[in-house]
């Protein structure tokens, strides 16, 4: 049995300038090896849950477990947390800042106390881990869209984190960049890490996942394999695959 590596448990959450909970009641666990796409309508609670793995945002209700234990919030348990957690963007700019690419893959590993040499040598392997070693030396904000979002990918795996929480990160990319970027995460979960995807990509939801995990309204309400989502009427409906023949890829 894999072990449990990031529960959220019972989450409630509400953003002050809303009248309406974007969490309420939300649970879902998270285990080593496994590739879980998070689906939902827009508004459904995906973003704020991830943004609870690594305590960006803190439940008003509920608890948040890393490896059995509640998370606590001061700055150092934040920062071993974070780097045990890693999440990313859907838009690689919230993530970017330095002068290169090197530096800003080296920031993490800095940050958390490694010696340059350290940060450096797990930047670079994070950059051939994405296949971005090419462009260390490269201004962020010179690199392509799909160049971003793997340097902020390898940005968090330099951190070498066992959960990845990413945000629609598939969104927008090229055929060749978004099967570069799933392949980053399957050797991921490969060696013993977990990854949770949120998307509204069906074909990576169907193929890419072992487990789907449905949000409705700021809870999960059914977590399962894709077979016995793509293969039920009722649950067709709920992913929204009933718009889309799967069979051609053209919508109904």
């Amino acid at each position: 049995m894999s072990a449990s590596l990031l529960v959220f448990d019972e989450l409630h959450y509400r953003y002050p300038e809303s009248s309406a909970p974007a969490l309420c009641g939300a649970t879902l666990e998270v285990k080593a090896g496994e590739k879980i796409v998070l689906m939902g309508r827009n508004g459904s609670g995906k973003s704020t849950l991830l943004l609870h793995g690594n305590g960006l945002l803190r439940p008003q209700q509920g608890v948040v477990r890393w490896q059995g234990k509640a998370i606590e919030y001061s700055q150092s348990a934040l920062r071993m947390l974070r780097s045990r957690v890693g999440l990313i963007f859907q838009n690689p700019d919230e993530q970017l800042f330095a002068a290169t690419v090197l530096q800003d893959l080296a920031f993490g590993p800095l940050n958390a106390g490694a010696s340059e040499q350290e940060a450096r040598r797990q930047a670079e392997w994070a950059a051939t881990r994405c296949r971005i070693e090419h462009l260390l030396s490269q201004p962020p904000h010179a690199l392509s869209g799909g160049q971003k979002l793997c340097a902020a990918l390898a940005g968090v795996l330099a951190m070498r984190p066992l959960v990845l929480l990413a945000d629609e990160v598939t969104s927008g990319l090229d055929p060749w960049m978004r099967r570069n970027v799933l392949s980053i995460l399957n050797e991921h979960a490969a060696e013993g890490g977990a990854v949770v995807l949120s998307t509204h990509e069906l074909d990576v939801a169907r193929y890419w996942a072992d487990t789907i995990a449905l949000m409705e309204e700021g809870r999960v309400v059914h977590v399962g394999p894709p077979a016995e989502f793509f293969t039920s009427s009722t649950w067709r409906g709920r992913i929204g695959a009933d718009l889309w023949d799967l069979s051609d890829g053209r919508g109904a």
